[in-house]
Parts: structure tokens; C-alpha cells; sequence
């Protein structure tokens, strides 16, 4: 039993003529009437009586009329489905991002993927880059915007390097620079206090072994921050902190002292698995997202790749 036939059946129901039926349908009638002949061998009944023209339901096809109107309702609606799916009238797409940038690059990304695609549920995961590659490997995330460690990223996973990106010391504007220079050195930063993420943080961790390499241990005025608290705590005055360039674009009451060669920098990457065909929706965002970096004037500091 085919869901072809079961259209033809229904077809035949409606009109009771082999004729109209067969016109409706857009086939001879000598095919219809074959499609018919063919469902009803399969059943082992007659579906219609004939008798002097007309067209009437037996028994058998009585029964199997409403069956047969539920079987192509719901083979419409998975056929409809489908094509919402792949034209994108709707669907999700699971994005994970590092705090630094669901405060930056995210929100500018988000807002051009929402006015193409309105009726899209987007969820974000705001976490440290291993917590990202974890629930990628979970299969929580579809996508996940990650500090790339220099190692590289796990076998089962896909990373594009998307930007580059250079850390900077964020200070307030209303006090002094922390350094009389326009680029600071590392080593200027042994005796000034400094604003520090919390453990788990990809910068943390970055900045401590840069401070160790450059010969001190850094002075904390104040740890445990995640990104906005830290930044807020810079612009009250308490200490500096080395960030992302690309966070303090919106933050006016924060002056960025770019460090002194040969830096420091990261790259960012859009992971996701390797094996796994992406959702359509997911697909579309990364569409969005490598174009966003391609095409928008990026903040000093900040360079696609």
C-alpha cells in the first residue's frame, strides 16, 4: 500500500467519478483505475461498488477511509516539517561562547541572524572554552565559539580558526595610565594591581603564566571576577586587568594600553563535531557568523582570519 494510492483512493471518495478523479489528480483514468484495481488486490477487498456509473463505498472502504486520511494528513505535515526545517521557518540552534565573547562578538551576530531568521529559538551557553568542548562532545551544543588551545582541539571536533585577537590592559580613564608609554610592558605590571578572572577562566590562566615567564608573580587587588564583574571593578578604580580588546568597545569609562611586542593574542575558532551533519538552522549561523567577522569593521587589535 502506497501513500500515492491512498491519494488516489481519497481522490475517488471525494468526486465518486473515475473521470473527475482521475482530472483532479492529473493522470489518465486508465491509470487511476489501475492505481485503484492495485491498492484493492492489496487489501484483499473492494474499496468502491460500480454499478451503473456510479461510485460508491464498500464496506472495506469505509474502514479504511478515515485510516487513510490520517496517513496523508500526517505525511503532509512531515513533509511540511521537513521544509520548514530546511527553509528555516523554524527550528533552534544551540551556540556556546566564552564569557568574552557572548559580551562582544555574539550579540552583534545574534541580532543580524534574528532579522533573517525571525522564528529560529536560539539557546547560548556562556562558559570557559573546556566546559564549551565538553558539551560539544555531549551533544548539548551545535556550535561553540572557543579560545583555541595551542594544542588543538579534540579529534572528534572541527575548529575554523574565525579571529585573532590581542589582550590589552584595561584601566579607568579618570586616574593615570599604567604606564607613561603608548604600549606597556608585562614587566610594568609587577607592582600594580591587578583586577583576576575566576579559575576556569581561558584568560586567567593565559596572563598568570605570561606574568610567571616575564619573571614575577602578579598582585591581585581583587580575583574571582567573571568578565563583567572584572571590568566593573576596573572602572571603580580597584586595579588593571588584562582582557580582550574587543570587550571594552562599549565600555567608555575604560582606556585600553595595548602591550608592548610581542604581546599577547589569541585565537578564536567556531568548533563543532566533525562527524555530525549540522542542523540546518546551525548551519545558517555559522554562515552568519564567519560573514559577520569577514564583512564588519572589527575593533583595533582584532583581525579575522
Amino acid at each position: 500500500m502506497q501513500l500515492q494510492q491512498l491519494r488516489y483512493f481519497l481522490a475517488l471518495e471525494q468526486t465518486r467519478h473515475f473521470t473527475q478523479a482521475a482530472e483532479r489528480l492529473g493522470v489518465s483514468q486508465p491509470t487511476l483505475s489501475k492505481q485503484i484495481h492495485t491498492l484493492e488486490a492489496s487489501l484483499g477487498a473492494p474499496l468502491f461498488d460500480r454499478i451503473r456509473g456510479a461510485v460508491t463505498l464498500t464496506e472495506a472502504g469505509t474502514t479504511l477511509l478515515p485510516i487513510a486520511q490520517r496517513m496523508i494528513a500526517d505525511a503532509d505535515a512531515a513533509r511540511e516539517g521537513v521544509r520548514d526545517l530546511i527553509g528555516l521557518r523554524r527550528g533552534e540552534v544551540r551556540l556556546g561562547a566564552t564569557p568574552s565573547l557572548c559580551s562582544s562578538l555574539v550579540p552583534d551576530v545574534l541580532r543580524t541572524f534574528r532579522a533573517a531568521h525571525p522564528d529560529i529559538q536560539l539557546f547560548i551557553d556562556e562558559g570557559s572554552s573546556q566546559d564549551l568542548i565538553d558539551n560539544l562532545a555531549a551533544h548539548t551544543l551545535d556550535l561553540a565559539l572557543i579560545v583555541q588551545p595551542a594544542r588543538g582541539v579534540d579529534e572528534a571536533l572541527e575548529a575554523t580558526p574565525v579571529l585573532r585577537e590581542g589582550l590589552v590592559v584595561a584601566s579607568v580613564w579618570d586616574a593615570p595610565p599604567p604606564s607613561p608609554n603608548p604600549q606597556i610592558s608585562l614587566s610594568e605590571l609587577e607592582h600594580v594591581p591587578l583586577v583576576m578572572f575566576r579559575s576556569g577562566y581561558d584568560i586567567r590562566d593565559v596572563t598568570l603564566e605570561a606574568c610567571r615567564a616575564a619573571g614575577f608573580t602578579p598582585k591581585f587587588a581583587v580575583e574571582g571576577g567573571e568578565m563583567d564583574a572584572v571590568l566593573a571593578f576596573v572602572e571603580a578604580g580597584l586595579g588593571v586587568a588584562l582582557v580582550p580588546s574587543m570587550v571594552l568597545v562599549n565600555r567608555p569609562r575604560l582606556r585600553a594600553t595595548p602591550l608592548a611586542s610581542p604581546g599577547m593574542q589569541r585565537t578564536i575558532a567556531l568548533a563543532h563535531r566533525k562527524r555530525s551533519v549540522l542542523p540546518h538552522a546551525a548551519q545558517a549561523l555559522r554562515t552568519t557568523l564567519l560573514a559577520h567577522v569577514a564583512t564588519q569593521e572589527l575593533p583595533v587589535g582584532v583581525r579575522p582570519l
